[in-house]
């Protein structure tokens, strides 16, 4: 139910369906899904609907104001209950995007490991959607992700670089004899995509409406079995991060993602909350910066 508060808050906030589905990576009709939902499970409408506008029901607008409040007390409660499990260790916690395949992040982790060996560090993988929930939950101190929201004053937002988009496909492929594509010429060419199976649907929304690959989509959880399926021609992989000239023999070559006359890209930082601030996160954060 959680969840779906959110999703609630975010259209009101909004005032739209569609913004908010954007705003929570979803699909429109999967957060009007989740509000019908809740709504059967409270017994009562939030909304009253009328085409395309709504306006809140008295008992509606009343649980939303209630609905703030409980909100902010489950993420202080979830914040301070992981303080607590924490308390007696000296550790850092960093969320790593999953398909990043760039060597910044292990340079920077070898680095922070030779000057503070007596620190734990556990490492949490997950895609963009995991690595926000785990930072906001405060189960990692920070995360190295790509940037699909607007920025918040509660977290320090550290831009690392803008990185050119690219995929990595078969050398055998017809395909990889263009010096560029658009997701239009992959219409009919499998998106290859790293991702937990909860994640799936979530990865593949965005790549399908954001960034607009319309063909079929196979998941692979790490980047070694991803690569194994684009060695067996099965499909293309978008690039998270990383070199244009990485090496693979012949067996994988990249080639540059285009829309339009230009080149997509990816922003990708490193986030943490401005209340975990602490000597740790900070030199991690400057020693990854550096990599950049």
């Amino acid at each position: 139910m959680i969840r779906q508060i959110k999703y609630f808050q975010s259209v009101v906030r909004n005032n739209s369906f569609s913004e908010a589905a954007e705003e929570c990576h979803i699909s429109q009709s999967a957060i009007s899904q989740q509000i019908q939902a809740l709504e059967r499970e409270l017994g009562f409408k939030l909304f009253e609907r009328q085409h395309r506008k709504f306006t809140f029901t008295p008992a509606g607008e009343h649980f939303y104001k209630k609905s703030l409040i409980l909100i902010a007390d489950y993420e202080r409660m979830c914040t301070e209950s992981v303080r607590i499990a924490n308390a007696d260790k000296t550790s850092l916690t960093i969320g790593y995007l999953r398909g990043y395949s760039g060597p910044e992040f292990l340079i920077a982790l070898q680095e922070f490991s030779v000057k503070y060996p007596d620190v734990a560090v556990q490492i949490e993988h997950g895609n963009h959607e995991e690595l926000y929930q785990l930072l906001r939950t405060g189960k990692v101190d920070l995360v190295l992700n790509d940037q699909r929201r607007a920025f918040s004053n509660e977290y320090v937002n550290l831009i690392l670089m803008t990185s050119n988009c690219y995929i990595e496909i078969s050398s055998q492929n017809p395909i990889a004899e263009l010096s560029s594509v658009t997701p239009q010429d992959l219409k009919n060419t499998p998106c290859i995509l790293v991702t937990s199976p909860a994640q799936q649907e979530t990865e593949r929304e965005y790549y399908h409406d954001i960034v607009g690959f319309h063909g079929e989509f196979l998941y692979a959880e790490n980047l070694e079995e991803a690569r194994l399926l684009i060695i067996r021609t099965k499909g293309f992989m978008p690039v998270e991060g990383g070199l244009s000239s990485m090496s693979f023999g012949n067996t994988i070559c990249r080639i540059p993602l285009y829309r339009g006359d230009s080149q997509i890209t990816r922003i990708y930082g490193a986030f943490w909350k401005k209340e975990n601030s602490g000597q740790y996160v900070k030199e991690f954060a400057e020693m990854l910066k550096k990599q950049f």
